[in-house]
């Protein structure tokens, strides 16, 4: 079985430019989870995301990303593969950067 989180979009201080230390910015979160076994409840999953990242204001998204993916297999241990990206829409004009990582367990 597959999961999917398109498109959730909150403010959260992340980044290591000074004014991104400041004031929160807008972050697109996308997963996709597969699993087997026991159902993975994508409420839990989404408000792990929100509440890992709110509270940690990490500097890096790439350090989002490598806290968040093995919290998510400790919560889900039936998880085998995981895809997490993470997007900064409103750091540039002109584009939308993040990272993005898949994991297979």
């Amino acid at each position: 079985m597959t999961i999917t989180i398109e498109g959730l979009s909150f403010e959260t201080i992340i980044g290591i430019l000074d004014f991104e230390r400041q004031t929160p910015q807008r972050v697109i979160v996308d997963c996709e989870i597969s699993y087997e076994g026991e159902y993975v409840d994508y409420a839990v999953v989404r408000a792990t995301i929100i509440e890992t990242m709110k509270e940690e204001g990490f500097g890096l998204i790439e350090d989002a990303l490598a806290q968040l993916i093995p919290k998510l297999h400790d919560q889900f241990p039936q998880i085998k593969t995981l895809r997490l990206k993470i997007a900064k829409p409103n750091i540039f004009d002109d584009c939308v950067v993040g990272v993005e990582e898949s994991v297979r367990f």
